[in-house]
């Protein structure tokens, strides 16, 4: 590598830590009520000023919601017949309550060898990783082999009704020509055994749909004999929908990723004892067990409005995680759990998103990874959550999850998604960094 070469790779390393620290501070809380939420403003003239700042033309969005920014940049390939790649993150971070942290989660603090504060890993890290590869791509004069759109997105945490969803509804010229992405919640790594890595590639996600029941019954006193209760029948439907147990259904993302993880650590996963070897994956076993089977949890209650009056409705809602082909029969088993005196409503609904693990953009980035961690084995896998990616597969573009992180192997990152201490190791970023660079030099 040539000592130029070098430098800019130095560069980019030392701005990816300043400008994930920078982007934390910036506090763009998505409270999903447009009464208390900050906004992504801010953020998004940051990023707009760090592109321009190296000569990207960039365009500014916001939604029809005052604040809710977005940015877009565009860097020209050589071969404009060729489908552009868009590299996406979202600038909103969910709630944090200072109190419960161990530095204030809006410090964007960098100490014991990790930046902190909300936002750290979902998904500010990726932010920074994209804007400090693009300014070296920018400032190296670097020509990349196709179109590579970037793109920088409010409200994911809300569903990104007024950000990526908004955006392919409203604006969709600004991802034309576009086949492929790259996104979050993908390319970190877990350590399976003996210090060898396996760096889990996103290719599906289960659909989201939160649904609201409603039971209907006759209004009474509260001191009478009543036989006819709406919370009694809807507390009975909602504690039978949440001891239910889904079937276990093997989609191929799941069965590819069970079959890298047995080649790696000689672990065999039988069907019918999979739960019990999927307990085996330590921390990731939340998420892959959560892939396993349809979810539906109940969250919310609501009913009555004085302590002696017995309503005639009860309400709760539902948070459903739906896996790939599986809406028909899930709404089947929904209404045989649920019973006849129970009306359910989606009151939103996101699909699921699948697709397989091939092709030349997945070369690259095993590639991209090996170049950095020789020893590494790339693995598919199903994310339980959704991205923006949901967003982007209506334009029929195919969607990835690779915001590239090497992990120490102690460490529960499933677990600061949302959580408290969220944190992301400087070197992983670091890491990254130069994964990512290598990765859109050769996408």
């Amino acid at each position: 590598m040539s000592e130029q070469r070098v430098g800019s790779q130095r560069v980019a390393e030392d701005e990816v830590v300043r400008l994930a620290s920078e982007l934390i501070r910036i506090d763009s809380t998505n409270t999903g009520d447009p009464d208390t939420l900050v906004g992504e403003r801010a953020a998004a003239e940051y990023v707009a000023e760090q592109l321009a700042e190296v000569g990207f033309e960039t365009t500014y969005v916001e939604s029809g919601a005052r604040g809710r920014g977005n940015v877009v940049a565009r860097l020209a390939g050589a071969d404009s017949s060729r489908g552009a790649l868009l590299v996406h993150g979202h600038l909103d971070v969910v709630p944090a309550d200072a109190s419960e942290w161990s530095v204030h989660p809006f410090s964007g603090a960098v100490q014991d060898g990790y930046v902190w504060g909300r936002g750290a890993v979902d998904m500010k890290d990726m932010v920074a990783m994209t804007l400090a590869t693009a300014r070296r791509l920018k400032r190296d004069g670097v020509v990349p082999p196709r179109d590579i759109v970037f793109a920088f997105l409010a409200d994911e945490e809300a569903g990104g009704l007024q950000g990526a969803q908004w955006l392919v509804d409203h604006k969709p010229e600004l991802f034309e020509g576009v086949t492929e992405a790259i996104g979050e919640v993908g390319g970190f790594s877990i350590t399976v055994k003996d210090g060898v890595r396996a760096y889990l590639i996103e290719t599906a996600e289960k659909g989201i749909a939160w649904m609201r029941l409603r039971v209907r019954a006759r209004a009474g006193h509260g001191s009478m004999v009543h036989e006819d209760n709406a919370v009694t029948k809807l507390a009975e439907a909602v504690a039978r929908l949440g001891r239910h147990r889904f079937p276990l259904v093997m989609t191929d993302s799941v069965r590819e990723f069970l079959a890298g993880i047995s080649e790696l650590t000689g672990l065999e996963f039988p069907e019918d004892d999979l739960d019990g070897t999927v307990a085996k994956l330590g921390n990731m076993a939340r998420m892959i067990g959560a892939t396993l089977r349809d979810t539906a949890n109940p969250t919310m209650l609501d009913a009555g409005y004085k302590a002696n009056v017995i309503p005639s409705t009860a309400e709760a809602t539902v948070d459903c995680r739906i896996l790939p082909g599986r809406q028909e029969a899930f709404e089947r088993e929904l209404d045989a759990v649920l019973g006849p005196d129970v009306e359910r409503e989606w009151i939103a609904s996101l699909p699921a998103v699948e697709t397989t693990f091939d092709g030349r953009l997945v070369d690259t980035m095993s590639a991209s990874i090996l170049a950095e961690d020789p020893g590494a084995k790339l693995v598919p896998y199903m994310l339980s959550g959704g991205t923006d990616a949901k967003a982007f597969s209506r334009l029929g573009i195919r969607c990835f999850g690779f915001a590239p992180l090497r992990l120490p192997a102690d460490l529960d990152f499933s677990a600061l998604f949302h959580g408290v201490d969220e944190r992301v190791p400087v070197d992983a970023l670091q890491f990254g960094t130069r994964v990512l660079d290598r990765f859109l030099r050769d996408c």
